[in-house]
């Protein structure tokens, strides 16, 4: 499993390779995008493919081993940036920017093109699977009850075209190290998928979770 990596980095060097990576993974979304949609010449077809594996050889003279794992600095800035749902270097994964809320909620608002199909115009179940999946456990951890999925159960309403699409999760209940988060897909017409999870703080962490919480908890004598 790739770690999670502490690096002694300043917001500022954070904020540079947002703006360095971020843009080449747009890049390569819409060479994505461009791949699947081109009609092209045969002879543009195979010169754009040397291109192309020229650029990938020279990305790969340099390269960390293994994958990206999740990287934080000092001040809590994480950096998952892997990750198949909002790596911000992962052109796989869709291009959403999440939000938050404290109380336990979170949401999103996307556009999905036709790198995310599966049956004709719509979206792969798989795929809204992989956004609610991520959303539920966002919004478990914006509550302060973070985990990871112990179960998902999705119920698939209607089909979910692509195009302009609303995510959006919030915590239902919590149960000691298990939080129980809701949530659904929906186009301009309503909603598509329903969603319910149940995310387990994992053994590993909760030594240092229950830590983080007791000293955060305001003293009876304030």
């Amino acid at each position: 499993m790739a770690p999670y990596l502490h690096e002694s980095i300043p917001s500022q060097e954070i904020d540079r390779q947002k703006a360095l990576y971020g843009p080449l993974a747009e890049s390569v979304r819409g060479l994505v995008d461009a791949t699947i949609r081109t009609e092209v010449d045969d002879d543009e077809i195979r010169a754009a493919t040397a291109e192309i594996e020229a650029i990938t050889a020279r990305l790969r003279t340099r390269q960390i081993e293994g994958s990206y794992g999740v990287r934080f600095n000092s001040i809590g800035e994480t950096r998952p940036w892997g990750n198949a749902v909002v790596g911000l270097r992962n052109a796989v994964a869709p291009p959403l920017v999440i939000e938050h809320d404290p109380t336990g909620r979170a949401w999103s608002e996307f556009h999905l093109g036709a790198a995310y199909e599966g049956p004709p115009g719509l979206v792969h179940g798989g795929v809204s699977a992989l956004i609610l999946d991520q959303l539920l456990g966002e919004a478990a951890g914006a509550g302060g009850k973070p985990g990871m999925t112990g179960t998902l159960t999705l119920r698939y309403r209607r089909g979910t075209p692509l195009g302009r699409l609303r995510a959006e999760a919030h915590i239902a209940r919590v149960e000691g190290v298990k939080t129980y988060a809701v949530g659904h897909l929906s186009d301009a017409d309503g909603l598509t998928v329903e969603a319910e999870g149940v995310f387990i703080l994992p053994q590993w962490a909760r030594a240092a979770f229950e830590e983080r919480q007791r000293q955060s908890a305001p003293s009876r004598f304030e």
